[in-house]
């Protein structure tokens, strides 16, 4: 497994957990730890009972409870206390306050979002996941899907699944524009050409409406882009930036070149998309030929017509696609039956009863065998997303996360969009003050 280190400087603040950094976690020793000792066999005869936490609607936690029955009814000896919540911070809220205490009171099992695997496990919080490797293997991940639970080699969560950048192409409109759809290999100079050749036809779609070349939000891309550029992509592992500004600058002069070959609109567009949920965009309406975005937005952009999805254009051997998990589950390390909690969650993610019910609901799923039992039973658009998810698992990149500061970057980047599109900015001048904004941000 891959090394990956973290600077503490990059940790987002925990509120009452980080002002406890009177938290030397001691009451977070129990059970397997934070340390590297094998818990003790789960008994098969042992009363326990442990608690699972969660988010999510009325729906999911009505989901979760018929996957702990079929756990329950296959060990029965062991009772999940069920206490989902509506919304990630009501989870997030109680862990910093049960972990601020020393973490008895804390769930046995949750889940975590985005980078707080890394963050809760670096403070102690959180089970080093090999020491219940009888009851839990983790082996056949690809290292690139973990990579927000690892410190040190050490991980701490498993994801549940998740969605990965994708090129959607409406291949009716390319046939209406005598345009012949990309193939897997294509380069951001066939992605400009096909554009512009179909922004500069003047199709309208069925409403009336133009058709341009791509639909573009910058924050679906620019990820990827320079994640085919550098080792790291945008920032690097101590959180700082992974990037230049001749790598930005290269991003904005292919928008240029899409504005000035009619491959994009008219700027007012662009910007008016910006925050235009799935079901408004462009795209959906069946007014672009290309757009980027998540794969699990497949089945939103199929009403478009005949939608194919495709690794996006690449000049490098990269494809720079990063997987984006929905969501972690991570054991507390002072749970006192590590072992029956590392049951629940192998369950969860390996089980094929439980899998036959979960499907995609929390992402597809990145462990290859489970993504092989889960992909027969979706269809239609959810089949094609799972599918082009299993072709990124075999070549995905490594992605640090987003580190503190870094929640700049999408505003900053369609504002520097905006000055070049409407010729206030040189690519070169945009790309000089993007870095310098985003530069001191995460400092």
């Amino acid at each position: 497994m891959m090394r990956i280190t973290r600077s503490r400087a990059t940790l987002t603040a925990f509120g009452s957990l980080a002002a406890a950094t009177a938290l030397v976690l001691t009451g977070c020793s129990g059970g397997g730890g934070g340390g590297g000792d094998k818990a003790e066999p789960a008994s098969s005869d042992e009363p326990v009972t442990i608690e699972m936490s969660w988010w999510g609607d009325d729906n999911r936690a009505a989901l979760f409870g018929e996957v702990i029955d079929l756990f329950e009814e296959e060990h029965p000896n062991i009772t999940v206390k069920e206490t989902p919540v509506g919304a990630p911070d009501d989870l997030f809220n109680r862990l910093a306050t049960d972990f601020g205490a020393g973490g008895d009171t804390a769930p046995d099992v949750f889940a975590l979002g985005g980078a707080k695997p890394q963050e809760y496990g670096e403070l102690g919080a959180l089970l080093d996941l090999s020491t219940v490797s009888d009851q839990l293997d983790t082996s056949d991940y690809p290292d690139f899907s973990l990579t927000n639970a690892l410190v040190d080699d050490t991980l701490y969560g498993l994801p549940t699944g998740g969605n990965a950048t994708a090129a959607f192409i409406n291949t009716d409109i390319l046939e209406a524009a005598g345009v012949e759809k990309p193939e897997a290999g294509w380069t951001w100079d066939d992605l400009v050409e096909i554009a512009n050749t179909v922004g500069s036809k003047g199709l309208k779609n069925a409403q009336g409406a133009p058709i341009y070349g791509i639909d573009l939000r910058i924050g679906d891309v620019l990820g990827t882009y320079t994640g085919q550029l550098t080792e790291t992509g945008m920032y690097d592992w101590d959180g700082q930036l992974g990037v230049d500004a001749d790598d930005i600058a290269s991003w904005y002069e292919i928008e240029q070149e899409l504005l000035d070959g009619k491959g994009l609109p008219d700027p007012t567009v662009v910007t008016a998309n910006w925050a235009l949920p799935p079901d408004q965009q462009p795209f959906t309406l069946g007014q672009a030929a290309v757009t980027f975005g998540y794969s699990n937005l497949m089945a939103a952009y199929s009403t478009a017509g005949n939608v194919e999805m495709l690794l996006p254009p690449s000049d490098t051997d990269v494809s720079g696609v990063a997987l984006l998990p929905s969501a972690f589950w991570s054991i507390n390390a002072a749970s006192k039956h590590p072992a029956e909690a590392a049951q629940l969650v192998d369950w969860f993610l390996h089980e094929p009863a439980a899998l036959e019910l979960i499907k995609d609901t929390r992402g597809v799923p990145f462990n290859p065998d489970a993504l092989a039992a889960v992909t027969p039973a979706l269809e239609g658009p959810n089949k094609i997303a799972a599918e082009y998810v299993d072709e990124v698992l075999t070549g995905g990149v490594v992605a640090p996360p987003q580190p503190a500061g870094g929640s700049i970057m999408n505003e900053l980047s369609q504002r520097m969009e905006s000055e070049v599109l409407f010729g206030t900015k040189t690519p070169k001048q945009a790309a000089e003050q993007w870095i310098s904004e985003l530069g001191a941000a995460l400092q």
